[in-house]
């Protein structure tokens, strides 16, 4: 069934190109409509929701306290988790995250450290102890471009993150002692 499924997927594109159009009537070189709202959620120290055409994926910043890795005692911890919603997809199923998931967090957390913009040294609390920040990327409805638009959620989510404070070593929750520190935007080369 897959095999006929491919089949039929790969001569519509073909028709299309042969056309020059896409299935949404778009020029080859028109990009979707992009819009990206921050501070959506509430309860998330940084959040973002963008709709990219009809795609949309939120992202959400929260913070805890962590054990730093054995061999970096005075660096915080960045951890970018991707997850496709059943709802937003057919192809999605429920359960852990697959490898496209998988995959996807991984190329949004690459190109942001990649980038530089975080400086987990400053996440250092004490000894054993530092700020763990975790970055969710929630795909809600799936239209393609899924890598662009979780990339522009998660840098408008950390953009507008807000640092717990901290007291004796601990959060306290709902209390914030700065935003943030970051330095510079990474974007993708499709969205400059």
């Amino acid at each position: 069934m897959t095999d006929i499924l491919n089949i039929l997927k790969k001569g519509v594109i073909e028709n299309l190109v042969q056309k020059n159009k896409r299935l949404d009537d778009r020029g080859f070189d028109e990009y979707r409509p992009i819009t990206l709202e921050k501070n959506v959620l509430d309860a998330a120290e940084g959040s973002a929701l963008v709709h990219m055409g009809k795609t949309k994926v939120l992202a959400a910043v929260k913070f805890d306290t962590g054990t730093p890795f054995p061999d970096r005692p005075e660096e915080g911890i960045l951890s970018m988790s991707a997850e496709f919603l059943p709802a937003a997809s057919p192809g999605f199923e429920p359960g852990p995250p697959g490898k496209d998931a998988i995959e996807l967090a991984r190329v949004v957390d690459r190109g942001i450290r990649a980038a530089n913009i975080i400086d987990l040294n400053s996440f250092f609390i004490e000894e054993g102890k530092v700020l763990a920040m975790f970055v969710d990327i929630y795909v809600l409805d799936h239209h393609g471009n899924l890598i662009d638009a979780s990339a522009l959620a998660a840098m408008g989510a950390i953009l507008s993150a807000k640092i717990p404070k901290i007291e004796d070593g601990s959060l306290v929750w709902g209390e914030y002692d700065r935003k943030l520190d970051v330095k510079g935007v990474v974007t993708t080369p499709s969205i400059r």
